[in-house]
């Protein structure tokens, strides 16, 4: 089965967050608290993957409360923390969810992943994953953990689903009508009205 065809069937995205969603480094501050960075383009990817119908959700083995307050900025309540086994974790979610492990994405970014990634019917990695994950996911992405890997994996599946283009279109319909009169192609920054104008005064007699 291609890429391709594996997308097209996705209903649910998982994601693993340290090393995923994040470059996998944390901030521990003299407080006891601890900081990550999340990417913008990966919180809209996101965004329009529940627009458009998909379900995501955090598989994470660590808990932090900074994970909590990311989802719910992005409307992601299926979340899991603490997990010393994931796939058990999975296996509740295809039970509740889906019909079979083949309506099911992940991605993960070390081996602690791998029992998760040898059932999902798309496994996928970032471009900085472990060695032993990269060789045995069906997909890897061009950018790294923490920085567009999650926004790459769910544009290819909105493509394979032919739902990418709604999303352009909606975007293009909350912009004005250009008004081509406006700007004159010949002299960029500059109106066609006052170049016109312009031509009038230096004509004049």
């Amino acid at each position: 089965m291609t890429v391709q065809e594996r997308a097209e069937r996705i209903k649910v995205v998982l994601l693993d967050v340290d090393g995923v969603l994040t470059d996998g480094k944390i901030s521990l501050h003299a407080d006891g608290t601890e900081s990550k960075q999340f990417d913008i383009k990966d919180g809209l990817a996101i965004v329009w993957a529940r627009r458009a119908g998909l379900t995501v959700g955090f598989l994470s083995a660590r808990t932090a409360p900074t994970t909590l307050h990311r989802a719910s900025q992005l409307g992601v309540t299926l979340v899991h923390q603490g997990l010393p086994n994931k796939l058990e974790t999975y296996d509740e979610i295809v039970g509740d969810m889906c019909d079979d492990d083949d309506e099911v994405a992940y991605m993960g970014d070390d081996i602690v992943d791998l029992p998760v990634l040898a059932r999902a019917g798309l496994a996928a990695a970032p471009a900085d994953a472990s060695i032993d994950i990269r060789t045995r996911v069906h997909w890897v992405s061009a950018a790294k953990a923490g920085d567009g890997a999650v926004r790459e994996l769910i544009e290819l599946i909105l493509r394979a689903q032919n739902r990418w283009e709604d999303i352009i279109q909606a975007y293009l319909s909350e912009a004005p009508p250009r008004e081509h009169a406006d700007v004159d192609p010949r002299e960029p920054g500059r109106s066609g009205v006052a170049s016109a104008d312009a031509r009038s005064r230096g004509t004049r007699k």
